[in-house]
């Protein structure tokens, strides 16, 4: 047996890191059973931490030694099988730290701007500055900024970070990374030049547009070292330019670029600023990376437009080679969608009323030198699948590309079936998940860009079936915490993409929003079992669920209950509520005015419940007891609340799929609840009225209680609104709304938001029954006949595990694959039940 897939803190051989005592995990191959593991890790040469034989299935393990600024770390794994016999060594895996004394950096932030004009969009600057080094063994950059920045070391460029550093709460977090750059750095004379843009610091941001967030200068901090001695530190010393070609620079609004400025000009000083280095941290998450590229295609439209179609809506920006003649111009502008027409359009996620600049561009005003030009965007994003091309120059021998931008992620799930609309739909969803898993997650790339809470509380499970992207989420929920307000509240929002007013402060109050603090990392902990999502983040869901216990005292003065309520403590019927949100024919603005107590109430009972079963886990026995008594009351409130003698009160399909996902009705009252609501489906066509909350849940519930065949229907709905409505329209990402282009052809709201394919999580947990929960594997798959196959294979934190199924004729076959060293109990539709250890296997 031996150890694969070896990873430090969810990462591939991270640099800079400053997590003191990693986690270490593997997977096995071959073998049956792991009985034991022994870990070896090296530093310098010398042996520094020997895990001895350890006896456990377990495949991590918190690295046991105490780390050092800059400290570069070799570990490998060896594993005993089931009979005890050792395997060979691992291949290597490594982890390197950054610098984690402050007090080591000597480098000073150094502002390129002389003049400070906050109300104009500003050009890139670009900043440079010659060094001697001296032979040495190992070079290291360390660099951050306001704003972003791109690093070169003699004319080549500085790692595969783009849009770095990333985003962060820049006033009270920035983040450093760390880069091997022994192979650009030379002995004796180099140059460093660090080009700097507005980035997330100070953009245009939001759909409202707001700019300098969190400051009006850029600023850089560059320390390079060879063999832990600084050569190279961002001083006084350096030189800057603001005549060089990025003229106009703004993650939103987009790039002016002049070719005929490729050679900065005008150097002059920079200042010196005493922005300390308090808030300096590291990464700890992966780098944001070029991914997919894809070819555009020039179509002429109806109104005479010439128009690129790049095929597949993204976030990203883009690259274009053509000739011209010195002077030519060509505008850029992207967006996802043809309009009704099949005209370009850009209206479907502009809010022309409220943004600060008239709209999102998404714009890129290139001006050519003579003969060959090449253009890459450096610090912009967009959503965008098309392209409005306006300019005189000829594009026949033109190439453009569109380049996918996200966060390293290492695909997870591949679903197929026999439905191609269906894999469609689930190519849509992780197209919608890479588009938004931009550092952070967040709802759209284009009009908000914003970093809700809501959205990957209702998405968390299908997004870690989907993608390698728990670095993702956790840099996320570091945010959260950043933004917590004092009373508890968890801002909607994380990292701030608006200015701050009373209506944001009000509305991060929001249950189902907030309470993601609580449901994302306890997410992550039952899929992985890494239990330090659940410490690093217990202070943030006990301070919210606080808040919650606040607001269910608080009574108004007259109570929304209309009869006795004796759990009146427990019943939180007070507060502004997102609630549901996009019901289909429900006006959400107008449903927010009223109180939504039976949905706070709902989640006052699951969130107290989830949260004493973490205060459990982390051995906080009196903080266990205490929320498990407040979820068993604010259960029986939500039933006096939403129930008559057991049943549920409403016309609504939400109101049952809450009540039963939470476990908040009994197992009688929960089977009835889910006849009712699968007639409420059939009576509507088998189309779901569900919103923002309960849609992910809908079929599952169905499902589980028997009712699989209209689940299916469900699935398959291809009228609106239904998840394949979008994919007949052709859709490649999942829309905002179910009905974002209509049948008329009208293109309405954001055409990439990940919440609604939050479904694909069924398709692997449910029609090909893959589910984990730590180190518990259960293949209960849920055939129905509307399918003739589905096959699911998931690359879990244990191993791949694979399940699918096959109709051929009467018969049903499973074929089912386990990995080593896991233990799956096996349940198929016809009751039959198997214990299944390491291989493949067929029913």
């Amino acid at each position: 047996m031996i150890a694969i897939n070896l990873k430090t803190d969810h990462m591939r051989n991270p640099m800079g890191i400053d997590v003191s005592n990693p986690c270490l995990s593997w997977n096995c191959k071959e073998g049956i059973t792991q009985s034991a593991y022994e870990i070896e890790a090296v530093s310098n040469g010398a042996v520094i931490w020997n895990s001895k034989k350890v006896q456990t299935r377990q495949m991590h393990a918190v690295f046991g030694a105490e780390t050092e600024s800059r400290q570069k770390v070799s570990w490998r794994v060896r594993l005993w099988d089931e009979r005890d016999e050792a395997g060979e060594w691992s291949e290597e895996a490594a982890f390197e730290m950054g610098i984690l004394d402050k007090a080591q950096f000597t480098a000073k932030w150094i502002n390129p701007e002389l003049t400070c004009d906050p109300e104009i969009h500003k050009p890139a600057s670009y900043l440079k500055t010659a060094f001697q080094a001296p032979a040495g063994q190992s070079a290291r950059l360390y660099i951050t900024c306001h704003g972003l920045y791109e690093a070169f070391l003699n004319g080549k460029r500085v790692g595969e970070f783009v849009l770095a550093p990333g985003t962060s709460t820049y006033d009270k977090k920035i983040t450093c990374q760390t880069y091997d750059v022994t192979d650009l750095v030379r002995e004796g004379n180099n140059e460093a030049m660090v080009i700097l843009g507005d980035g997330w610091y100070r953009s245009c941001s939001g759909v409202d547009g707001d700019r300098n967030l969190y400051g009006e200068d850029i600023a850089l901090f560059f320390q390079l070292e060879i063999d832990g001695v600084p050569v190279c530190v961002s001083d006084e010393n350096w030189l800057a330019s603001q005549d060089g070609p990025i003229r106009e620079n703004d993650m939103q609004q987009g790039e002016v670029y002049d070719a005929r400025m490729e050679t900065p000009e005008n150097w002059h000083e920079v200042k010196v600023e005493e922005f300390g280095t308090e808030t300096l941290a590291a990464s700890d998450s992966v780098p944001i990376v070029e991914a997919e590229r894809f070819q555009g295609r020039i179509i002429i439209t109806p109104n005479g437009e010439t128009v690129i179609d790049y095929g597949q809506n993204l976030a990203g920006y883009i690259e274009f080679t053509l000739y011209a003649r010195e002077g030519d111009t060509i505008v850029l502008t992207h967006g996802e969608s043809l309009d009704e027409n099949g005209n370009f359009t850009a209206e479907n996620f502009q809010d022309r009323s409220r943004h600060k600049e008239g709209g999102t561009k998404q714009q890129v005003r290139f001006t050519a030198k003579e003969g060959l030009n090449h253009y890459k965007s450096k610090f912009t994003i967009w959503g965008f699948r098309y392209a409005k091309a306006e300019t005189d120059m000829d594009l026949s021998n033109a190439a453009f590309t569109s380049i996918a931008v996200y966060s390293e992620m290492k695909q997870n799930g591949w679903f197929e079936c026999s439905d191609q609309d269906v894999n469609q739909l689930v190519s849509n969803s992780r197209w919608s998940l890479k588009s938004n898993f931009c550092d952070v997650p967040t709802d759209c790339p284009t009009r908000e860009r914003a970093a809700w809470t809501g959205d990957m509380g209702v998405f968390v499970d299908a997004g870690i079936y989907l993608e390698d992207c728990y670095p993702v989420i956790r840099k996320w929920l570091a945010e959260c915490r950043l933004n917590q307000y004092d009373d508890g509240k968890v801002a909607n929002i994380a990292p701030k993409n608006n200015l701050p007013t009373k209506f944001t402060e009000m509305l991060a109050g929001s249950v189902g929003w907030g309470d993601a603090s609580i449901i994302v990392p306890y997410a992550l902990y039952k899929r992985d079992g890494d239990v330090r999502i659940l410490k690093e983040n217990y202070g943030m869901m006990k301070k919210w669920y606080g808040f919650l216990e606040g607001r269910a005292r608080q009574k108004g003065e007259k109570s929304v209950i209309e009869k006795e309520n004796p759990y009146a403590s427990y019943t939180i019927e007070t507060g502004v509520d997102y609630g549901e949100w996009c019901e289909p024919d429900v006006n959400g603005m107008m449903a927010m005015a009223k109180p939504q107590y039976k949905v706070a109430t709902a989640y006052y009972a699951y969130s107290g419940k989830l949260l004493a079963e973490i205060a459990e886990i982390l051995g906080k026995t009196e903080d266990a007891a205490h929320y498990r008594t407040i979820a068993e009351h604010a259960s029986k409130a939500f039933h006096l609340v939403a129930t008559e003698n057991g049943k549920i009160k409403s016309d609504r399909q939400a109101e049952y799929v809450r009540a039963i996902s939470f476990g908040l009705l009994s197992r009688e009252e929960a089977q009835e609840a889910a006849k009712d609501l699968n007639q409420m489906v059939i009576e509507n066509g088998y189309h779901l009225n569900t919103g923002f909350l309960s849609t992910p849940s809908l079929c599952s519930v169905l499902a589980d209680y028997g009712f699989v065949e209209t689940a299916y229907k469900l699935l398959l709905q291809d009228t609106m609104p239904g998840w394949l409505y979008a994919v007949k329209k052709g859709a490649t990402t999942i829309w905002e709304n179910w009905d974002g282009i209509n049948e008329k052809g009208e293109v309405k709201a954001s055409l990439n938001h990940y919440s609604y394919g939050a479904v694909s999580g069924w398709l692997f947990s449910g029609v090909c029954g893959i589910k984990v929960n730590k180190e518990e594997v259960t293949i209960a798959p849920q055939p129905c006949r509307q399918l003739a196959y589905a096959k699911a294979v998931y690359e879990s934190p244990l191993g791949e595990l694979t399940s699918g199924w096959r109709y051929e004729g009467e018969q049903i076959t499973y074929e089912i694959t386990i990995p080593s060293n896991v233990t799956a109990n096996v349940i198929l539709p016809d009751g039959r039940q198997e214990k299944l250890s390491a291989g493949s296997y067929i029913f």
